[in-house]
Formats: C-alpha cells, structure tokens, sequence
C-alpha cells in the first residue's frame, strides 16, 4: 500500500474519531444553554471535519498515484515477457537451423550407381498404363483380389 494511502486513510479516521468528543460537549451545552460553549464546540468539530476531508483527498491522490504505478509496472512486465519470448523463439529458431545443417545425406558413388540400376531396372518392370477411360471397371473381392466383371448386377436391399 503507498504511503499516501496510509496516511489519508489513519488521518481521516483519526479525525472523525476525534469530531465525537466535541459533538458531546456541543449537546451537553445544549441541554444546559450555554451557546458560548456551543459555538466553541462546534468550531472544533468543523475544524477536525476539514482535516479529515484533506487526508481523505491525500488518500486518494495516493490511490491514484498506486494505481499509475501498477499499470506501469504491468506494461514493464510485459515487455520484459516479450521480449523473453522473443529471445527463447530466436534460439530456437538457431537450433532448428543447426539441425538442419547438421542432417545432411551423402550418398557415395556406389549407392549412386545401385540406385541408378535399380531405377532403370523397376521402370522396365513396371507395366504399361492405360488411360483411365479405356479401363474396364474393376470389383475387389474380400481377400483384396481383383475381379474384373463384364455385367453389372443390380443389388437389392431391403432394411
């Protein structure tokens, strides 16, 4: 709590507990006609009322200043967490990159050669496509076989 808080807080409570002993002697005097005394006391009870409206306008400047000083201190944070942020991506970034430098291939001219025969050898192999639409329809049985069908059947289904 800021200490202008404090203070306004203590020092207005202080003085309205201070306005209640005058307030007796001010209606003590009543009841007896003393306006002499009447007057005195009601001097002293405006008195301690006036301080007890300035601490109460110190504790509120004082709340407000808090305030201000939060909201700087949370801008202050947040930043600070950004710009953390921003420096754990950066590094991460930079692993990643020593990664990707640090996983590269070589093949040696032996695999050079394997893999050229084997591709040679497998495009050989493979057979011929046709275009799509001179295909006939293909149906698959259970086991995964490929059945080729001249008619279509019609199938019924009845729930």
């Amino acid at each position: 709590m800021h200490t202008k808080v404090m203070e306004g807080i203590v020092g207005a409570r202080t003085n309205m507990d201070m306005v209640d002993v005058p307030m007796r002697v001010y209606k003590e005097a009543r009841r007896k006609g003393d306006t002499a005394t009447m007057e005195r006391a009601m001097g002293y009870v405006n008195e301690f009322e006036n301080k007890a409206r300035e601490y109460k306008a110190e504790a509120d400047e004082g709340m407000k200043e808090e305030a201000e000083e939060l909201k700087e201190n949370e801008k202050l944070e947040r930043e600070e967490s950004i710009q953390k942020r921003r420096e754990e991506r950066e590094k991460f970034e930079e692993k990643i990159e020593e990664n990707r430098e640090a996983d590269t291939l070589e093949v040696s001219e032996e695999g050079k050669v394997l893999l050229k025969s084997n591709t040679d050898s497998n495009c050989s192999d493979a057979p011929k496509s046709h275009s799509d639409s001179a295909q006939e329809p293909v149906i698959y049985t259970k086991t995964g076989e490929a059945s080729r069908k001249e008619q279509m059947s019609s199938i019924s289904v009845s729930v």
